[in-house]
């Protein structure tokens, strides 16, 4: 089985702090958040969080010991955190409570 949704099928939505857009996936009890404001965002780059039940966590293979969010990250890059994702918890990511 392969993952089902890619970045091209993200829809963000509006944020007012700080302005910009974010996209919530959820891959079981994981959610990766995906903003157009963090680390990068001067140069049209995305930053990403991971969580667990509502409070960050690090992914190994996906954030840095220590680190819960990654940034300065391309469209192509972000697809491969997905990807990650999915393969981490063998979820295929849905949008909204899951």
């Amino acid at each position: 089985e392969e993952i089902m949704m890619r970045f091209k099928d993200l829809k963000f939505t509006p944020t007012n702090a700080p302005k910009g857009a974010q996209s919530v996936l959820h891959f079981g009890d994981y959610e990766l958040s995906i903003v157009n404001t963090g680390y990068g965002s001067d140069q049209g780059l995305y930053e990403i969080g991971c969580f667990q039940h509502g409070k960050f966590v690090e992914l190994p293979g996906i954030t840095e010991t220590g680190d819960t969010v990654k940034g300065f990250l391309s469209e192509q890059e972000v697809d491969g955190i997905m990807i990650k994702m999915y393969t981490i918890t063998g979820k295929n990511p849905t949008v909204g409570k899951s």
